[in-house]
């Protein structure tokens, strides 16, 4: 997939995660890589399939709120239905390529984390979410977005949406399926995947502070 950037996005590629190229030799397993932020909480740190770590910028009050607000409704929804548990930003997934990914939004099914032992629940969970939300941020690059949503995609997860509320436009990604764009929804449904759940859109779009 390629993407066209416009001026905003060219901007924005500027003031994306910063990147440290680490040689061979001094990967860290992941055993290694889960001390290592826990001894940087202060940074969002992620690692690429390569072995390269990510250090993403610290959101703004407009982007924090509006991802507060995915996850309250997500959150809603799932203690409702109770098939499966939400993830905030903060948390780690191991996927099967080896990256080390924190999306803004995940779910996951009780049925895969019930075979995890409680060791691998206390560290980054070792599977790919069956459910990913991306909010994309001023700082953050259109491009390398849609490329980290593929990787979801491509490493397990069944629905990935990933929202730019300046634009107000979600790109829906799905197996086998080309990502599809939608301008200005007011809602979002799941049902392929988490059934019943509807995401308000209107409660995304314009900031409510």
């Amino acid at each position: 997939m390629v993407a066209v950037l416009n001026n905003a996005d060219k901007q924005d590629s500027q003031l994306s995660a910063v990147v440290l190229h680490w040689p061979p030799s001094l990967h860290l397993v992941n055993e290694q890589f889960f001390e290592f932020c826990q001894a940087n909480k202060e940074l969002r740190i992620e690692r690429t399939a390569q072995g390269d770590y990510e250090i993403m910028a610290p959101t703004g009050g407009g982007t924090s709120w509006r991802n507060s607000r995915l996850i309250t409704q997500l959150s809603i929804w799932a203690d409702q239905e109770d098939s499966g548990v939400v993830f905030d930003s903060s948390g780690g997934f191991v996927l099967p390529n080896g990256a080390v990914r924190s999306p803004d939004v995940s779910w996951v099914k009780k049925t895969r984390l019930a075979d995890l032992t409680p060791i691998q629940k206390q560290r980054f969970l070792p599977l790919c979410p069956d459910f990913v939300i991306e909010l994309r941020s001023p700082s953050d690059n259109l491009a390398t977005l849609q490329i980290k949503m593929q990787e979801y995609i491509e490493n397990g997860a069944s629905l990935g949406w990933l929202i730019d509320a300046e634009a107000k436009r979600v790109l829906v990604f799905q197996p086998s399926k080309s990502p599809l764009s939608l301008e200005e929804p007011e809602f979002l449904s799941a049902d392929s995947v988490l059934t019943g759940f509807k995401l308000d859109m209107n409660k995304i779009w314009n900031i409510g502070f």
